[in-house]
């Protein structure tokens, strides 16, 4: 089955995190989020991927080659100029003879891909959305459904107590290739803003399928805490890399070295090649690779991005500190 994971955007939500870095290498449990998508397409039968890069377009084909390690064939759609979620789909539209699902390169998620295919095939729908009961869409926009799924209308961020719905858009799309006629080409197009809405106005088979599943879009400093403390304390499940370790909701990167007198409170993620320095503390908190923590620091809710430097008896209470950045004691 062919699939397309969105991955061009910025992700100027994460800043200065992202700032050196495409959004697909953003590390959940220490392997870049894409790494997770790719095998979760995999999982389910999706392998045969194309991927749009835009954002440091090399470092994304170095980490995601051929797609050999994950077992699928990947090919990339190199746009120098954004053109919108469905305006990136529409350039690669005779990929697609057959049904296919789209993906946003940002979403973690264990929804059930065959599920999703057969409300799509059993109601003959020319495009499904995948959707989440959420405690709170005024981050994300309700969708109202009727009785058998059809979409009926969608809330744009409603603000709370005058939601329609509960159920979220998880950006997990299924669709056929006559949807890629509403598209024009060669012009900036969102599927969100533009297609769906001409869905709803103009008339087309185009469902929502409810889902008691996990999912989180990572692309806030929130939801990306969330899902590694979701993935340490087993409420998804995640693949780390092959030679780092988790126990007891702590993941220890390859090659990383903790003082037997340094404190790391679950759940955290440490990434490989970091050190940690007698008598420090970390909390709750995600480090990246190449981190140094000084003697004595305290760390708690907070991310720190590749090669940080943390002084000695420095003390860091949330926020998010890019590649690089030097904290020193205060």
């Amino acid at each position: 089955m062919k699939g397309m994971i969105l991955a061009g955007g910025l992700s100027t939500r994460l800043y200065p995190l992202t700032l050196e870095l495409p959004k697909p290498l953003v590390p959940v449990l220490d392997e870049p989020v894409v790494g997770h998508v790719i095998e979760y397409f995999k999982r389910h039968g999706v392998d045969d991927i194309i991927i749009n890069v835009h954002y440091f377009p090399e470092s994304v084909r170095e980490y995601v080659g051929d797609g050999s390690r994950w077992g699928v064939h990947i090919d990339y759609l190199h746009e120098p100029k954004l053109m919108g979620s469905a305006g990136a789909v529409r350039q690669v539209a005779d990929r697609f003879s057959d049904t296919f699902v789209v993906i946003g390169c940002d979403d973690v998620t264990d929804i059930d891909l065959a599920l999703a295919l057969a409300f799509h095939r059993e109601r003959k729908a020319e495009a499904t959305i995948v959707l989440a009961e959420v405690p709170d869409v005024s981050q994300y926009g309700a969708v109202i459904v009727d009785s058998k799924g059809r979409i009926l209308e969608f809330q744009e961020k409603p603000p709370k107590g005058t939601e329609r719905s509960n159920l979220a858009n998880t950006g997990v799309y299924i669709f056929e290739p006559a949807l890629l006629g509403r598209i024009p080409e060669k012009t900036f197009y969102d599927f969100g803003k533009q297609v769906f809405p001409e869905m709803l106005t103009n008339g087309g088979a185009f469902y929502g399928m409810r889902q008691q599943a996990y999912w989180c879009d990572i692309g806030t400093p929130s939801e990306y805490r969330r899902v590694h403390r979701d993935a340490l304390l087993g409420n998804v499940k995640l693949t780390p890399p092959r030679k780092a370790k988790v126990v007891d909701g702590v993941l220890i990167g390859f090659e990383t070295r903790i003082s037997q007198k340094a404190r790391i409170e679950s759940p955290s993620s440490i990434g490989a090649g970091s050190s940690v320095e007698d008598g420090a503390q970390i909390v709750s908190s995600i480090l990246w690779r190449g981190v140094r923590v000084g003697t004595g620091a305290r760390i708690e809710d907070a991310v720190l991005g590749d090669d940080v430097i943390v002084e000695p008896g420095s003390v860091v209470r949330g926020g998010e500190f890019g590649k690089g950045t030097r904290i020193a004691a205060r």
